[in-house]
């Protein structure tokens, strides 16, 4: 079957990466000064030829067959603003990153109407948006590492990896990272690490490696989508510890792939324990590696979002509701 030409926006940039893989052409909107949304091919990521810089100012004028919305803006205001009417007729999918603010379970989707594949990214996600009578698919996140990195767990100490921690505050656990440092060793990477006396951003290619020393992965996240983070931790083979909530709770088996409780207190202990031994570590780093093969598998991403594009172009069969 022939490639598609999807027009897309660089709103997560680790998702878009993993979303490239995929076999069709991804056109990224850009504007000069690459503000946030509109970075377009840009930044530390190993673009493929698929992935191409598209200016906004030139968008009207190209030839695409699906339309790939990321966030509100996208969706109400930026496709009227860039687009022909034509092209806001095309074939159009919502990807919804995360679960509901408003309200967990009573808040209804901006995106309603059957011309639009919403996408949800958890299961979790699913079941706390009201979707309406939009129709709706789940395609669960898919990562890939460089070849020849495994976990090493040397230094005895747990790694945080969140994107400006500070500013977003309680939602991302800001507070339960700040507590669980003053017990246990803790280093955050990350955008802004700096603001709470982390080492700052480490490149999406260099952070496997890097993060391979450490003895584990904490994640402190009270409430957001399912992190790429965590999966690609579990992918080289680092056990993850953290908070059982959302989708997470599926994706850790508790003391068997890493240790996940809603108290803090019983996490530290958890984090102590594994400082304390490294050959635990090592066993529950494999089974987490394992898990996260068999789940979240980029090939299994790819035939999915492959099968979601050629079914609203019209080329295959519906996706799996999940």
């Amino acid at each position: 079957m022939r490639r598609l030409k999807v027009l897309t926006w660089h709103t997560h940039g680790s998702y878009l990466y993993y979303l490239s893989q995929a076999p069709h052409d991804f056109y990224v909107l850009s504007k000069p000064g690459r503000p946030p949304g509109y970075g377009g091919r840009t930044g530390n990521m190993p673009w493929g030829d698929n992935v191409h810089d598209m200016p906004v100012s030139e968008a009207r004028h190209h030839q695409f067959d699906c339309i790939v919305f990321q966030d509100d803006a996208q969706y109400e205001k930026d496709q009227y603003e860039f687009l022909s009417a034509s092209q806001r007729a095309l074939p159009r999918i919502y990807i919804e990153h995360d679960p509901p603010r408003q309200h967990p379970t009573d808040t209804r989707h901006l995106v309603d109407t059957p011309e639009v594949l919403l996408v949800h990214v958890t299961h979790f996600n699913a079941l706390m948006w009201d979707s309406g009578g939009t129709p709706t698919c789940v395609i669960e996140h898919g990562v890939k590492v460089p070849d020849g990195i495994d976990y090493r767990g040397q230094l005895d100490c747990g790694l945080v990896i969140i994107n400006h921690l500070a500013q977003r505050g309680r939602r991302l656990g800001a507070d339960i990272f700040e507590t669980a440092r003053a017990e246990v060793p803790l280093e955050l990477v990350g955008m802004a690490a700096q603001e709470l006396g982390g080492l700052g951003e480490i490149g999406h290619a260099r952070l496997p490696a890097f993060a391979a020393s450490y003895r584990y992965l904490f994640n402190p996240i009270r409430y957001t989508s399912l992190g790429l983070a965590v999966i690609e931790a579990m992918m080289i083979g680092m056990p993850v510890v953290a908070l059982a909530t959302t989708e997470m709770t599926s994706v850790i088996d508790n003391g068997e792939s890493g240790f996940i409780d809603t108290r803090l207190a019983t996490l530290v202990k958890h984090m102590h324990e594994l400082g304390r031994n490294p050959a635990l570590a090592r066993a529950l780093g494999a089974q987490a590696r394992k898990r996260a093969r068999e789940r979240f598998a980029i090939g299994r991403f790819c035939d999915d979002w492959d099968r979601a594009l050629r079914h609203v172009t019209g080329l295959a069969r519906p996706p799996s509701r999940g």
